[in-house]
């Protein structure tokens, strides 16, 4: 065998390698598999005012072709809320957040019955935690229910970095409230389903839907390591392509949320768990149930 042909069979197997260490790095690097089912497509936007309006800043809120602009600064914040209060359904809004130093600044989009039931409310939350320029933004999930008055508020967070930088473009992000389960997307990539296990760790009373942004300097970013930095301000949040579809609370008995699932599945498609499975794996940050920290007699679901 010509010497020649001998070395290049031996590279065949480090050529091999290479080629597969290639592809594992570039299918991280252009983010989850395909989730095969792409349901906000099916869902038809909502002007801001066809679904929402000021709940505070009113100064601090610009609303330009269809993309509505709140910010931050020494002054105040801003937030939102729908005109009417949901018992289940998608809701969802395309978000671009600021680059640089934000940390201590919270831009959030969420369900609350706060206003209906203070100091004992139920709410579901997609928050950003706000950063410093060397570390990417952390999407904090959450689930409140029946929190208590005296502080004793029991949060159900999972964190995740994202798989793209969110200060570039808009992304969509969403809530699935369904009698039986929570989930959250991301581009219409689930990153995390909530079961209904049992009544009492399960959100069923009417809640509205909500967007703000404020300071949150005690806890936010690295548990209040780092506060807002006013040097920096003003700090902006941008949305559009408002989603929101759902049973109102005067909706009758038999009204359903929509489905975010291919014909034939109750829940998730085992494609969709799959990329909410890559999610988990690859950028997943924090998980509650795994918090050595808190009292599991707490968080029965667990």
């Amino acid at each position: 065998m010509p010497s020649s042909l001998s070395s290049f069979l031996h590279m065949v197997p480090i050529l091999s390698l290479l080629v597969l260490s290639c592809v594992i790095c570039s299918s991280s690097a252009q983010g989850p598999p395909s989730p095969g089912y792409y349901p906000s497509s099916k869902i038809s936007p909502v002007s801001f005012y066809q679904g929402f309006r000021n709940l505070w800043g009113p100064q601090h809120q610009r609303l330009d072709q269809g993309s509505l602009t709140i910010w931050l600064d020494s002054n105040s914040g801003s937030g939102f809320k729908s005109l009417h209060s949901y018992r289940s359904g998608y809701f969802g809004a395309a978000i671009k957040l600021q680059p640089g130093y934000t940390a201590g600044v919270i831009t959030s989009l969420y369900l609350s019955n706060n206003q209906d039931h203070p100091g004992n409310h139920d709410e579901i939350d997609i928050e950003f935690l706000g950063t410093t320029p060397d570390k990417p933004y952390v999407l904090q999930t959450n689930v409140y229910i029946r929190g208590s008055g005296d502080g004793n508020i029991i949060g159900r967070e999972m964190k995740f970095h994202l798989w793209f930088d969110p200060t570039q473009d808009f992304h969509n992000y969403g809530i699935l409230w369904k009698p039986s389960e929570i989930i959250f997307f991301v581009d219409d990539v689930p990153i995390r389903r909530y079961p209904r296990k049992s009544e009492a760790t399960y959100p069923s009373r009417s809640m509205y839907v909500y967007g703000s942004i404020w300071d949150a300097s005690s806890w936010a970013t690295e548990d209040g390591k780092y506060k807002a930095n006013y040097n920096y301000q003003p700090f902006v949040g941008r949305y559009k392509n408002f989603k929101l579809q759902g049973c109102t609370s005067e909706s009758s008995a038999s009204c359903k949320p929509p489905s975010f699932s291919p014909s034939g599945f109750g829940s998730l498609s085992p494609q969709q768990f799959r990329a909410m499975q890559w999610v988990q794996n690859n950028y997943m940050v924090y998980n509650y149930c795994h918090d050595p920290r808190r009292d599991h007699t707490l968080i029965p679901e667990c």
